[in-house]
């Protein structure tokens, strides 16, 4: 029931709802003019009918009282045949009585009109007694008078005392009926006010569906079709049969819904464009670009940026761009970013050093984009840079500084001491120590000269300048290799081999770079073999199936020696700079840069220096070079070009088309 009622209220709510101000005042003013109106009427019949009981009670008691004075004698008598004759005959000569009952004085009823003794007598097996007040005898010289409701209508009780000479006789109680022609205008009256309240208002509630369903449902229609457009929903139309100015506007609504569509589509199909453009053109950049909106979420990261951070196969528009970030980033980034949000700050850079996913260091460039007018803040550019190698280099470069000075002071300390030596004390000094000091300082003079040429080779070696690469017989730098250094095996009596393979093709290669690149491992082999030991060079074709880099033809160039061998710790950073064995062992004297001008010339070759050893055992250097191919392009260029992109312009387009895509 609680819930009928409920769901009725909710109803009549929203009925009411629907109605305009308009409707709901005059609604509201038809309720108080029905109201007055039908609560003049009811008071209006309610004093008529008040005055109807005043003179039915001054009727009642005049009658009761005449009535009472003429059955008196008869009562006193004791003629009742006379008194019923009497009743009879004044009961059927008026209708305004509706019954007469005769009381003795203990109230016991023994005559009645309509009834008779003996029904009086049968009807109960107890007598009926007249329930009077309880001081009614005292004051029994008045008249006693009630009204009382009957199922046919209203009754007028009058109780009239029955005295003769002084004595108290009983009572006479009638009914007298409301005058008929008052009931009946009252009732009309009632009945018509009643009639005339239901009719207005059911005029007004008709009025009112009538108006909710020509006049507001359309309008509502119309303004949520409007919302709608206002909110980018063009595909709202509004479907009703109506004709005359509010079918024109509907119309109107409906035409200028469909050509917003249009326009709409045509509109996003180009941002669409522009957008995949500018993604595209961000996406090729080298370096991690992340752009953000005012709340920090992400609108457009590249690839660069999800592989610096590890973001591969994540959504990250689900959160602000902070909690995605790792943990060192969210750090120092934080405050800046919502200082660029909030507009305090165009450009920050920061340089951070991240362990996860990988060890790394990057820049990180902050710049806000800005509206055209440079006042209100549209988004945020973040420029993701991975300068773990430049800071590589950076160290690198440090430390090849240091050790070219320190290297090059070793030999200068020497050179100046002696010489010094020879120009105070060269008088003093014998034929054999002079011979000696010069032996030394030409030695020191030779090893200055290698460290500055390795240098200057390893400097050449890096910079951007061309190489001539072209067809190489493997054989010839081979050969000349052994050549130059085969008086050097012999005076350490260390034997040299070679093995070439026969009808080897040609390579693609730079003669000179190779002969130094031989010249280096064999020197080194040399170096690190002792006397009786062997030195092994050899060549052969590789077969298609054992490279696996490419399906081309390859050949292999090996260097193995039985010399010391290479710890496992020292064949990580062979072949970096300055590095050397004899650092460990304490024994030979080189310049540290040897291998590392091996590796350089490899590289520029397209390909990559291996090696195998065991100390003790022997070492194995080893790379291959493809086979030469006449389409080849004899000119090769190294080139580092610096890339340094800015995304202002660039970002400042794509969140101009975000916005306007969302719009």
């Amino acid at each position: 029931m609680i819930s009928l009622l409920k769901k009725i209220q909710d109803v009549l709510m929203r009925w009411w709802r629907d109605f305009t101000l308009q409707t709901r005042l005059l609604a509201g003013a038809t309720l108080v003019v029905s109201l007055l109106m039908s609560g003049l009427t009811f008071w209006a019949v309610n004093s008529i009918q008040q005055d109807a009981r005043f003179n039915d009670t001054r009727f009642g008691r005049d009658l009761g009282l005449l009535l009472s004075a003429n059955v008196a004698p008869l009562v006193y008598a004791g003629d009742t045949e006379e008194l019923a004759r009497f009743s009879y005959s004044f009961y059927q000569s008026t209708s305004s009585v509706r019954y007469m009952l005769y009381a003795d004085d203990e109230g016991s009823i023994y005559f009645g009109i309509p009834y008779s003794d003996a029904s009086v007598q049968s009807s109960l097996t107890l007598r009926r007694r007249m329930q009077l007040p309880d001081d009614y005898a005292r004051n029994a010289n008045l008249p006693f008078v009630r009204q009382h409701v009957t199922p046919a209508g209203e009754v007028t009780d009058v109780f009239v005392p029955i005295k003769y000479d002084g004595n108290y006789l009983g009572v006479l109680a009638l009914g007298i009926n409301p005058n008929p022609t008052v009931v009946a205008s009252s009732n009309l009256t009632r009945d018509v006010t009643v009639a005339v309240f239901v009719s207005i208002w059911a005029m007004v509630i008709l009025g009112a569906v009538f108006n909710a369903l020509t006049i507001t449902q359309p309008i509502k229609e119309l303004l949520t079709g409007v919302k709608n457009i206002a909110a980018g929903n063009f595909q709202q139309r509004i479907d009703l049969p109506l004709g005359g100015e509010l079918g024109e506007l509907i119309y109107s609504f409906n035409d200028m819904a469909e050509r917003l569509e249009r326009y709409e589509e045509q509109n996003i199909e180009e941002l669409t464009a522009e957008k995949a453009k500018l993604e595209t053109l961000v996406s090729t950049f080298a370096d991690g670009a992340i752009l953000l909106d005012t709340n920090m979420h992400v609108v457009l990261v590249n690839p660069a940026a999800r592989r610096i951070f590890g973001w591969e196969g994540r959504d990250l528009a689900d959160a602000t761009v902070l909690q995605h970030f790792p943990n060192a980033v969210r750090v120092q980034l934080t405050r800046p970013l919502f200082m660029a949000s909030a507009g305090e700050s165009e450009g920050m850079e920061f340089r951070i050093v991240l362990t996860e996913p990988t060890s790394r260091t990057i820049r990180v460039l902050l710049n806000t984009v800005l509206d055209p007018t440079r006042e209100n803040v549209k988004g945020i550019a973040i420029t993701v840079q991975d300068v773990t190698r430049e800071v590589a280099l950076n160290e690198a470069k440090s430390q090849f500084i240091s050790n070219v000075s320190h290297e090059l002071r070793t030999p200068l300390f020497n050179i100046k001491s002696f010489i010094e030596t020879l120009h105070e004390y060269g008088d003093d000094l014998s034929t054999e120590e002079r011979q000696e000091f010069l032996e030394t300082t030409n030695h020191e003079t030779d090893r200055l000269t290698r460290l500055v040429n390795d240098v200057l080779d390893l400097s050449r070696l890096e910079s951007n300048r061309r190489y001539q690469f072209g067809e190489v017989e493997v054989a010839q730098p081979i050969e000349q290799t052994l050549r130059t250094y085969q008086l050097n095996a012999r005076d350490k009596k260390v034997s040299l081999h070679h093995e070439i393979a026969a009808s080897l093709p040609p390579v693609q290669g730079n003669y000179d770079l190779l002969l130094q690149v031989l010249g280096n491992l064999i020197g080194n082999s040399l170096k690190f073999t002792e006397a009786g030991g062997k030195v092994m060079i050899r060549a052969y074709q590789l077969p298609t199936h054992q490279h696996h880099d490419s399906l081309d033809e390859f050949i292999r160039i090996e260097v193995a020696d039985t010399g010391i061998g290479i710890a496992v710790e020292d064949q990580e950073a062979i072949f970096d700079r300055f590095f050397r064995v004899e650092n460990r062992v304490h024994t030979l004297e080189g310049t540290g840069l040897g291998l590392s001008i091996v590796k350089n010339i490899v590289e520029k070759h397209s390909s990559q220096v291996h090696l195998i050893s065991e100390v003790g055992v022997g070492t194995t250097f080893w790379f291959d070079l493809p086979v030469y191919q006449a389409e080849t392009s004899p000119m090769v260029m190294v080139a580092t070009p610096d890339e340094s992109e800015t995304m202002d312009d660039v970002s400042a387009e794509l969140l101009s088309t975000q916005s306007s895509s969302d719009n």
